[in-house]
């Protein structure tokens, strides 16, 4: 799992200065319309507050069952909402990173207010750690 977090970060790292390189030059290509449609800014990069879990309590299993199925409810609520953009659970690792969110929005304190309306946050079954970070749309460039 270390080495698939530092793959990913170099990999980040090595577009990120590639884009910055090529960011001397207008882009023929950029669609100002279909930028400002998605909440893009003028070089097509869009916020997006990433969330990690990590495991927290445990609690016995009928009422950890629960929680976690209120979880899931709360998971489709944010999908259905256009608020959530990904979800989804990490195998077994060391770290003990249990999933992913990821959140259509431009703050960290509106993120907050959505990742603490999961029960599983609540229950501190999960213990959320948020990033802010933009990515570029290829649509956009």
């Amino acid at each position: 799992m270390k080495l698939f977090f530092r793959l990913t970060l170099t990999l980040g790292l090595i577009i990120a200065f590639k884009n910055t390189y090529n960011a001397q030059s207008p882009n023929k290509n950029y669609d100002s319309t279909l930028a400002k449609s998605l909440k893009a800014d003028e070089r097509g990069m869009k916020m997006y507050v990433m969330v990690l879990l990590k495991t927290g309590s445990v609690l016995s299993s009928p009422k950890q069952d629960s929680i976690f199925g209120g979880h899931m409810k709360n998971i489709k609520r944010l999908a259905d909402e256009k608020k959530l953009v990904v979800a989804g659970p990490f195998e077994k690792n060391d770290l003990k990173y249990r999933g992913i969110f990821i959140f259509d929005s431009s703050s960290i304190e509106d993120t907050k207010k959505l990742v603490e309306t999961d029960p599983a946050v609540i229950a501190k079954l999960l213990a959320p750690i948020i990033y802010y970070g933009m990515v570029l749309l290829r649509s956009c460039r």
